[in-house]
């Protein structure tokens, strides 16, 4: 969706949210939490860098969830619908909703749940993980995953190079800012390697590894001298997909 993935420079979406806490309510932790979880416990861990032992995990999840997984459902959200609602909000929708397309959970049964604890909050929650999956959380949030590869061929631009940025047709999860589709920057750095994504975008070109570069954008060349503040530089990092020589 171009809408909704980084909206940076469009206009009259009300006043901007200087909130500083991560989290605001008590529930978004538990959201977030929800989230991590399923991300320790995903089946493409099985072979991502650092390898983790997946298969020997004594858990019911049994697909792939990333953070690809949580911004598609953001973004496939009506734009009306993603505007109005919160920032854990949209990540509690997409997660249900995810819950519910798998077939681990049936809509009626989710809202029955819902139900049952919104006339019943302090109603004990389901148990903690058990120790195994514990320790899978905690090694997933040191360590991670990477999408780094070894590069099997050069980079097509190089630091200096000017450059436009292309504008695929809008798919269901993108890594393209909207605001720099069409614009005209310079390569500064060529970060070394090349780098998959969590999943492929289809015809976004998001797909084998590939390399990425930082790019350099004047600010009045994105939003226009008149919206921008003077000698400003806007740096990007983006796939090389997304860049094509420029004219």
């Amino acid at each position: 969706m171009k809408l909704q993935h980084h909206l940076g420079g469009i206009e009259n979406l009300g006043p901007v949210n200087l909130e500083t806490r991560v989290f605001v309510e008590p529930w978004e932790q538990r959201i977030f939490g929800i989230h991590t979880a399923m991300m320790a416990e995903s089946a493409h861990l099985a072979d991502a860098l650092p390898a983790y032992s997946i298969k020997d995990l004594p858990t019911t999840f049994k697909s792939d969830w990333t953070w690809a997984s949580l911004r598609t459902g953001a973004e496939d959200m009506h734009p009306f619908e993603y505007f109005k609602y919160r920032y854990y909000e949209k990540w509690l929708g997409g997660i249900a909703q995810f819950f519910v397309d798998s077939g681990y959970i049936s809509a009626p049964e989710l809202e029955k749940k819902s139900a049952f604890y919104r006339a019943q909050p302090n109603a004990a929650l389901p148990d903690r993980p058990s120790a195994p999956i514990a320790a899978q959380i905690n090694a997933y949030l040191q360590q991670g995953d990477s999408g780094y590869h070894e590069p099997d061929r050069a980079p097509r631009f190089a630091a200096g190079d000017k450059v436009r940025i292309a504008d695929p047709e809008a798919v269901d999860h993108t890594r393209l800012p909207g605001y720099l589709r069409n614009k005209t920057g310079v390569v500064d750095v060529v970060y070394p390697g090349s780098f998959s994504y969590f999943v492929s975008t289809g015809a976004d070109g998001i797909g084998k590894p590939m390399p990425v570069y930082r790019i350099a954008f004047d600010a009045a060349d994105i939003w226009g001298s008149g919206k921008s503040e003077p000698n400003t530089t806007i740096y990007a990092d983006l796939y090389e997909a997304y860049v094509q020589a420029a004219n």
